[in-house]
């Protein structure tokens, strides 16, 4: 009689998943407070040893690179979830901020912008989530949903602004980091407002933050 051997290897799939995830939450939490931190910082952290690390991730360029690529595919699919959302267009707009300000992804960006370099993965998948995060926002736009004179890059700039609120511990920085979110939807939502003053960023000046 033949033996099934499919139950321990998905066992140890499953555990290699989770230990992996340890290790980028443990990477996570470390670069995200200091981007200089070596390597090593991490395997303590996730309570591995160095070259247990370094069988998943053999230098700390690639282990940034996966936590940015990580933090964009969440993006994409928040930003997915705002398009397939039939409903009321303000709705769908600021149920979008308020699940990106969630999932925290905008602290990737301040903190390790200009600290490695993006591979050809990286750039395909952020011009991606630009792409789709302009749908979301002409979406309300031509919904007539937000204040004149706005732009795309506004929202991302609001996005970092909220991600550098850290205040107490990690419930209650997102108490306040939603405080100030309900404070710029409102600012966002005011049609009749005077025009902003200076343009908004442009993706130059955006873009190059991530030069090394």
């Amino acid at each position: 009689m033949e033996t099934s051997t499919t139950a321990p290897m998905n066992g140890r799939r499953a555990q290699a998943a989770r230990n992996d995830q340890v290790i980028l939450d443990a990477a996570r939490a470390v670069f995200v407070a200091d981007p200089g931190a070596p390597i090593s910082a991490v395997a303590e952290r996730a309570g591995v040893g160095i070259s247990a690390l370094y069988r998943r991730y053999a230098s700390k360029e690639e282990l940034l690179r996966k936590l940015c690529s990580d933090g964009l595919k969440i993006y994409i699919g928040e930003a997915e979830a705002a398009l397939a959302d039939g409903g009321d267009p303000w709705h769908a707009f600021a149920g979008f901020m308020r699940r990106v300000v969630d999932a925290d992804v905008h602290s990737l960006t301040i903190n390790l912008a200009g600290t490695f370099t993006p591979d050809e993965d990286l750039h395909r998948d952020s011009a991606h989530a630009s792409e789709l995060a302009e749908r979301v926002f002409d979406r309300a736009v031509q919904a007539g949903v937000l204040r004149p004179g706005l732009d795309v890059a506004d929202i991302a700039m609001i996005f970092e602004q909220l991600a550098a609120v850290h205040l107490g511990d990690g419930e209650r920085t997102a108490q306040v980091r939603h405080r100030y979110l309900v404070l710029m939807l409102d600012a966002l939502h005011l049609t009749s407002a005077p025009s902003l003053p200076g343009p908004p960023p442009s993706a130059e000046e955006i873009a190059l933050r991530w030069i090394v």
